[in-house]
Formats: structure tokens, sequence, C-alpha cells
């Protein structure tokens, strides 16, 4: 009977990651609301224990952070137009002065032949491609003008994201529970625990890494635009988003930073400057952000986070993208439950509970033997 379960959990596996293969196209809008509807559950739960009720908690955590989103891309938006036209603008100066400066005092220090390398396609082709980065949102938009029913897709995907995202953050509770009543009762204390270590390693590393993201991107702005530096913004919106595996963001931030500091600037206090901003940022992130928002629930190695970013890409496209994190997540508590599984039984050699039974008993004697 056990076998016959296990292939029917097999043959559901398989049916799901056949329906997410050949529905791709239609399922961003959904994912992405239930992005929002566990992103935003808590907030919703917190205002329904002061007294709102749930629809109406919906509303008013949908009403904020739409407001912040539109704040922030009204702001942004300009500023980030501005300053990408900035490097468009400055990348074959740069160039120039990587080929005539860089390279020769590479060649006096190191005594390395560099002189042969060809600058000048790679100049042109950065420039290009930067010019079409400006029209980014153009280009876009005519993208899904480009036909009536491009546009009518668009726009029903654009719209269909805070309609589902509504719906199930209202009803999340709910549903979470009709799925708990579904579950096989012999193995539903297991499977709720299960679940309950998957929340515990999302809500961690979502909800969390997502805000440490944030403000460090805003702290690296601030200081690289204290700095004087033109493309603080941009740096710093780089170094931000790189920060969803650890460190990333920093060797990433400091490293252009850097190198626009030195081409703009050209003296050591700048760069002294850059340093001193990226440490303090290093700083607070490890003291402050890191222990508040997330602390030590998420488990998942940034080796591992990259490769399910990048496998997921590969094997689904965006679709895998938004899924590669929750995936590993319960990959990993499985493989946790399975390593603890294995440990206590007699395939390792010793199960575990007898090996903690002979320990508590060694001390117990050693107790005995002191008195």
């Amino acid at each position: 009977m056990t076998s016959d379960y296990r292939w029917y959990w097999a043959a559901g596996l398989a049916a799901l990651l056949a329906l997410i293969y050949f529905l791709q196209p239609i399922l961003a809008p959904f994912l992405i609301g239930m992005l929002l509807a566990y992103l935003g559950d808590p907030l919703v739960d917190r205002l329904e224990a002061r007294g709102l009720s749930r629809t109406l908690g919906v509303v008013v955590v949908f009403a904020v952070v739409t407001g912040i989103l539109i704040a922030a891309l009204l702001i942004l938006i300009p500023l980030l137009g501005h300053q990408i036209a900035t490097l468009r603008s400055n990348v074959p100066a740069m160039i120039d002065w990587f080929h005539s400066v860089a390279l020769p005092w590479v060649e006096a220090r190191l005594g390395v032949q560099v002189s042969d390398f060809r600058l000048d396609s790679v100049r042109e082709s950065l420039a290009d491609n930067l010019g079409k980065t400006g029209g980014v949102l153009a280009t876009v938009i005519a993208q899904a003008t480009r036909s009536t029913m491009a546009l009518v897709t668009w726009t029903a995907n654009l719209v269909m994201i805070p309609v589902v995202g509504f719906y199930l953050l209202r009803d999340w509770d709910v549903i979470v529970a009709r799925c708990r009543e579904m579950l096989p009762r012999r193995q539903e204390p297991l499977i709720v625990k299960l679940l309950g270590e998957c929340d515990e390693v999302l809500g961690a590393f979502i909800r969390g890494q997502l805000l440490v993201m944030t403000c460090l991107g805003v702290i690296y702005w601030l200081g690289l635009w204290l700095v004087g530096l033109d493309l603080a913004l941009l740096i710093g919106m780089l170094a931000g988003l790189a920060s969803i595996v650890p460190y990333l963001g920093f060797f990433v931030g400091i490293c252009a930073a850097l190198i626009a500091a030195v081409f703009q600037f050209g003296d050591l206090f700048h760069l002294v400057a850059v340093v001193a901003v990226f440490s303090v940022g290093q700083m607070i992130e490890g003291m402050v952000l890191t222990p508040l928002l997330v602390g030590d629930r998420i488990g998942l190695h940034p080796v591992a986070v990259i490769f399910a970013i990048l496998a997921g890409g590969q094997l689904f496209g965006f679709v895998g993208i938004l899924l590669a994190l929750p995936i590993a997540a319960v990959v990993m508590v499985l493989l946790r439950h399975a390593y603890r599984h294995y440990r206590a039984s007699a395939a390792y050699g010793e199960p575990l509970a007898e090996n903690y039974e002979v320990d508590t008993v060694r001390v117990e004697l050693d107790e005995e033997e002191q008195r």
C-alpha cells in the first residue's frame, strides 16, 4: 500500500512539472500574485488581530504598498534615466582612459604585454548597447503594442497581478486550512512540520532578505551620493540587487564604485571614501540588518541560491526564476529531514537515538564517579 502511495506522489509531481512547463506563458501573474499574498499575510494578520476585518486589512496593505511603489517609481525612474545617460556618455572616455593609462601602468609594473588588446570594438559595442538601454521603457511598450492581441495580453497580465494577489491574500488562511484538511491523516503531523520549516526558511529569506537588499541599496546610494559619485543611484541599486547572495553585493558594488571614482575623481581621498561607504554598509548589514530582519534561519547556502536561480531560469524561464527559491527551500528542508532520518537509522551504523542514550549514561556514570 505504501508503494502505491509513493507512485501516486510521483505521478502527481510529474503532472505538476508538466503543467508548469506547458502553462509557463500564463503562470507569471499568478505566481507574482501568490508571492504578494505570501509576503503580505503577516501584515494582514497583525491588522486583523487589532480588530480590522480581513478584507479591510487587505485593502489597507494594498493601498500602502501601491502608494510606496508609485512614489518610488516616480522618484527613481527619472534619476535612473539621467544616470544611464551619464554612463552612456562616459563609456568611450572610460575605455580610452583604460587603454591609455591603466594598461600602460600594468605593463610597466608587471612586465606583462597587454597592449595588444583591441578595445575599439568593445567601446563601440558598449556604447551601442547602453544607448539602447536608455530607451528600455519605450522598447518594451513598442513590443507590447505591436499588435492588438499582444497589447491585450500585456495589459491583462499587468491587471491580473493585483487582482490575484488581493483575492489570495484575503482568503489565505482559508486556503491553508483547506489544504491541511486534504492531507493524509497519518502523515499530517510530519507534513505540517516540514511545511512549517519551509515557511520559516522562505519567510526569513524572502521577507528578510528583500528588506536587507532594499536597505543596503539605500545605504550605498546615500553614501556614494555624499561622496559625490555621479553614478551613486545606479551602483547602489546594482549592489542592493546583488545582495540576494551574501557578500556578492559588496564585491560587485565596491568594484563598480572604485572604477567610477577613479575615472571621475582620480585621487586617493575619494577611493578611501568609497571603501569607507561599503565598509560601513557591510558592518550595518552584519550587526543590525541581518540579525534583525533575517536571523540565522535561512539555511540556504549562497552557492545553492545562485544555482537555484540559474537552473530555474534555464529550465522554465522567468517562471522558473520565480519558483527557484521556494523549490530550493523545500528541497533543503526535505534533505535535512532525510539526513536526520538516515542518522537515526541502522544504515548509518548506530542509530542516533542510541548514541544519545549511550552518551547520557556515560555522563551519569562520570558524575557518580566524581561524587
